[in-house]
């Protein structure tokens, strides 16, 4: 009997996650920005959400090599304080040193 009533429960708490996923999945989608309001800023893209308008395919490969870039030269700008942090955490843990 115990197991049948956290069966139920777990189905419940399945069912309200589910609804609440729906209902946010549909607000999102209804914020989607229009090709009027990318045009309109001047082709910077959504303003508020930060998505640059893409209108060629070159366009879009500029925008995936910039942003790969950013993101290589953010890996590469590791400080030496943040590698000092990770060794210390390490050491705490007990794990070995790569």
């Amino acid at each position: 009997m115990r197991g049948a009533w956290g069966l139920i429960g777990l189905l419940i708490a399945l069912a309200v996650v589910g609804l609440v996923a729906k209902q946010r999945l549909a607000t999102m989608g209804s914020h989607a920005p229009t090709a009027n309001a990318s045009s309109a800023s001047g082709g910077l893209g959504d303003a508020a959400g930060g998505h640059p308008a893409v209108d060629t395919p070159q366009q879009r490969r500029q925008l995936e090599q910039k942003m790969q870039d950013d993101v290589n030269r953010l890996m590469q700008s590791r400080t030496p304080a943040i590698d000092q942090e990770v060794d210390r955490k390490i050491d705490q843990n007990g794990d070995a040193k790569p």
